[in-house]
């Protein structure tokens, strides 16, 4: 294997804890139940059945493979048996695991009896038949939270929903701790929904859920579920002895044995799974992405090629399994895996839930997962029957891989992260109380429900969606709001990437992800196949790419800046300020860099002909930096050959450490949370009394909560960051820790306790002053506005040519700007038609305007823009009247005229 076992943990075999069947347990059950061999209950298994009967809500969080799915069954089919009409539904996230799971329940049906007990997969898989035959007798129904918002709320009252919903007595939510950001919103809100909906059919159903191990299981049911619930954490079950086998990659040396980098972790994993494979030890690897999935099947299936006659595994004992496969594919590899055929398979976290694919002995976890929750969730997969097994996690050259190379017990000893949904995101309600508004009449008891309807009824109002009728407000608008979002995202911008040559989808993303990676010029690796964009469209939002055959692949350059719009709430935390409110991010992707495959040098940059520029509001925490931070940063600073002090940027640094940390304290993704510095941080000239901030924000329109719990939680994070620049086993500072090997440990460092206690600094001679991509400094100047808001009214002409020669946007409007004034940090811009400056203030022209201003103006971080008009002037009051006579005289031409 090409890594070293650096930390080894052994978890010792637990024996069950039992007890006896219930006393009110049915009969019948009792008798399935010693058919299955099952002749006493887990205790957590009788626990949560006693909290059920009693109706109470609960959430089971007992680990993997400790039969969390009897605490759901024993309850429901007691309840069907004492009465047949009694529905459940069981959601789950994924169509794979609902489908597993009616196969699971199939033998309670056989044993039972259909005519008394009737299962069924309600999906968009599912043919209109099956649907039909389901809503008129299924007792239980697996669907999913899409169906459940497009199809089963919208049609209530049709189709026979209205006698499920009459009768629904309890709803299970597995898998809850998926439930989190942008997708835990919007389940929160189809539950909104769906009380409202039971409510007007005289059901009132409980909630059973289950999760991983997460810190805030109670909370993240409530806010989800919007009840109170009760949880049973302490496991009845069994477990075999578990191994943990932590994998540094070995270090890859040059000709001269001087180490210049790491084996990658699907190397060291393409060198492990053959080994495994000759073992006849069953596996399930876990990938990263799915470039990832189909580069190490391939590579393991290469390695047993070379092998030949001299090994014994064959290379048809491996599959990959992961998003893009067919319905019919994944469920082939799961009944190969099952039966034996195959031996292991290399997944996204789609296994990490608990589809039954058989015994496993082995995990391989190629990469740390992001969380302890999933951590534990794919190693989990392992050891479900009585024999012991092995986990093995291969750390890449990570933050957080390396930080449990340093503190392994971390992995082990520390509870898991919070998980984080924030229910009352405004478009997300928005777009719920629109789709509740065409279910039913909106009434006054629903503002229980949405805590914004009050503001959100005025808007709907407006654009003649709804009505008032009566004191109840019905909807008026379209025919299926539901239809108009997806619970998986809020960004509906999606972006199609199309081979020019064949006119075939590539793939599909929301827009900002489409700037980033396929805007004109980016190299696209899909499936293997590498494309060059030649051509985007942003009204069709067609992408054009052509095959690419070249030798590098690219690298956005972006910029972020920020505007505080309104402070909701701060605090003083040791010597910084702290503070939480909305904001408005306007994200600029303007060149990319070309790098080099392999050796990753860089090859140049490219500037896009037009800066791509997302704007949207969201929820940030900001820590104002203390003075004496600002300014030795500043004082670190060297200017590139063009003179810009961009170089030696350790606020970047700073940054970079204190991201990953919040990563790891929050149960947040990197494509959750954005991080930007104020963009005077790198003004030279400017004073320290100025506040420097370091912001972190909610990269989801509207915000999701991420923010706002760093906001609580600040002394955690820069704790934690602490730790991983402190522990870094590299000399000076490294892409690991800090980002960048240029910048310097110490004093990324030194930044971090100042945040808390000042000291002096103390730098020696600043390293790595030489650039090998000087040549390219060119790309520094983009980055350097050429106007301050100071200097603006003074250089305003050249300001207009400016936007003019680049084409932009807006370049026409600006030249009918009649006067302009700079007040503090704010910009008024004067027009002389009334009209015009109202048409300019329409949110989207606003929009444009503060993007352009944006991209050439040195902006504050509380920057504020008017349009306004001038004085009115009597030719003008003529002018308007004489163009309303012409537009009557016109309509009258067009009325009499000629046919």
């Amino acid at each position: 294997m090409k890594g070293n076992i650096i930390y080894k943990k052994i978890i010792p075999a637990r024996s069950p804890e039992y007890a006896e069947f219930p006393e009110s347990l049915h009969p019948d059950i009792r008798d399935f139940l010693a058919g299955q061999n099952i002749k006493a209950l887990y205790t957590h298994q009788a626990e949560a059945f006693f909290h059920a009967m009693d109706g109470e809500n609960v959430v089971i969080t007992t680990p993997t493979a400790s039969g969390k799915s009897l605490c759901f069954y024993l309850p429901v089919v007691q309840e069907i048996l004492k009465n047949p009409v009694t529905r459940a539904i069981f959601i789950y996230p994924t169509k794979a695991l609902a489908a597993d799971q009616y196969r699971a329940l199939l033998p309670w049906v056989e044993a039972l009896g259909e005519h008394r007990l009737s299962v069924g997969v309600y999906d968009g898989d599912t043919p209109p038949a099956e649907r039909k035959r389901i809503r008129e007798r299924a007792n239980i129904i697996l669907t999913n939270p899409d169906m459940l918002n497009g199809s089963m709320l919208p049609n209530h009252s049709k189709y026979g929903f209205d006698f499920i919903f009459s009768n629904l007595k309890y709803i299970i939510l597995d898998e809850l701790h998926v439930y989190r950001g942008a997708f835990g919103s919007h389940l929160a809100n189809v539950f909104r929904r769906l009380t409202r909906i039971c409510r007007y059919y005289h059901a009132d159903p409980q909630f059973l859920c289950s999760s991983a191990t997460i810190a805030n299981p109670l909370e993240l049911a409530k806010k989800i579920c919007g009840r109170s619930f009760i949880n049973i954490d302490k496991s009845g079950a069994g477990m075999s002895e578990r191994t943990y086998c932590l994998v540094q990659p070995e270090e890859k040396l040059n000709k001269d044995g001087i180490p210049y980098g790491k084996e990658s972790i699907i190397n060291v994993a393409a060198d492990l799974l053959p080994q495994l494979m000759e073992r006849k030890e069953s596996f399930l690897a876990f990938a990263r992405s799915r470039k990832n999935v189909e580069i190490l099947v391939k590579e393991t299936r290469d390695h047993l090629d070379a092998a030949g006659f001299l090994g014994t595994a064959r290379k048809e004992e491996i599959s990959g399994y992961r998003g893009g496969y067919t319905p019919l594919e994944r469920k082939s590899i799961e009944q190969r895996m099952i039966s034996g055929e195959l031996l292991g398979l290399v997944s996204t976290n789609a296994l990490e839930l608990g589809i039954d694919i058989g015994k496993i002995s082995t995990t391989v976890l190629a990469g740390y997962p992001g969380t302890r929750a999933s951590f534990w969730q794919q190693t989990g997969r392992s050891g479900r029957g009585s024999g012991k097994c092995t986990n093995y996690l291969i750390l890449a050259n990570l933050p957080m891989d390396q930080y449990i190379a340093l503190e392994p017990e971390w992995l082990f000893e520390h509870s898991s992260e919070n998980a984080i949904v924030d229910p009352n995101n405004l478009l997300i309600q928005l777009a719920h109380i629109r789709a509740a508004a065409a279910e039913l009449p909106l009434t006054l008891d629903d503002g229980a429900l949405f805590p914004d309807l009050g503001e959100t009824i005025p808007v709907l109002m407006k654009v003649d969606e709804v009505r008032n009728m009566g004191g109840r407000f019905a909807w008026s608008g379209g025919l299926y709001p539901a239809g108009e979002f997806s619970l998986r995202n809020i960004d509906q911008n999606k972006y199609q990437l199309i081979n020019k040559e064949t006119g075939k989808n590539i793939t599909e993303m929301d827009e900002e992800q489409a700037f980033h990676e396929i805007h004109e010029g980016a190299v696209y690796m899909h499936d293997g196949d590498f494309y060059q964009v030649v051509k985007m469209n942003l009204e069709s939002k067609i992408v054009e790419a052509v095959p690419f055959h070249g030798n590098y692949y690219t690298v956005p350059g972006s910029e972020t800046n920020i505007r505080i719009i309104h402070r909701h709430k701060k605090q003083q935390w040791e010597r910084s300020e702290f503070s939480f409110g909305d904001v408005n991010i306007a994200d600029f992707v303007y060149m990319y860099k070309k790098m080099q495959f392999h050796n990753h040098q860089n090859l140049g940059f490219e500037q896009l002909t037009k800066p791509l520029s997302k704007n949207y509001d969201t929820e940030a925490a900001w820590l104002r930096l203390p003075e004496n931070v600002v300014r030795q940063y500043r004082n670190l600073l060297q200017p590139d050959r063009n003179g810009y002090y961009v170089r030696n940027n350790h606020f970047e640094g700073l940054m970079f450490a204190l991201k990953n940390a919040a990563l790891m304290v929050t149960m947040t993704e990197d494509s959750d949370l954005g991080v930007a510095m104020s963009t005077n941080a790198l003004e030279l000239s400017g004073s320290t009394s100025e506040e420097v901030s370091l912001y972190f924000y909610d990269r989801y329109v509207g915000g999701l909560g991420f923010a706002e719990k760093i906001y609580d939680l600040i002394p955690k994070v820069t704790e934690q960051a602490i730790r991983m620049v402190s522990g870094c086993r590299c000399k000076n500072g490294c892409a690991v820790c800090i980002g960048n090997d240029r910048l310097d440990r110490n004093v990324i460092l030194w930044g971090l306790k100042n945040l808390s206690e000042e000291s002096e600094l103390t730098v020696q001679k600043t390293r790595n002053t030489s650039y090998p991509d000087e040549k390219n400094a060119k790309w520094d100047r983009s980055r350097q506005r050429e106007f301050t808001l100071s200097d603006l009214k003074e250089k305003w002409d050249l300001f207009c040519s400016r936007v003019k020669e680049n084409s932009n946007t807006f370049a026409g409007f600006f030249s009918m700007v009649s006067g302009l004034e700079v007040k503090d940090s704010s910009l008024i811009l004067y027009l002389r038609d009334p009209f015009y400056a109202e048409w300019a203030n329409m949110l989207e022209n606003r929009t444009g305007i503060s993007n352009v201003l944006n991209t050439y103006v040195f902006l504050p971080g509380d920057f504020r823009f008017a349009i306004l008009t001038d004085a009115k002037k009597p030719e003008d009051t003529l002018k308007r009247e004489k163009m309303m006579r012409r537009y009557h005289t016109l309509k009258k031409d067009e009325t009499y005229g000629t046919e």
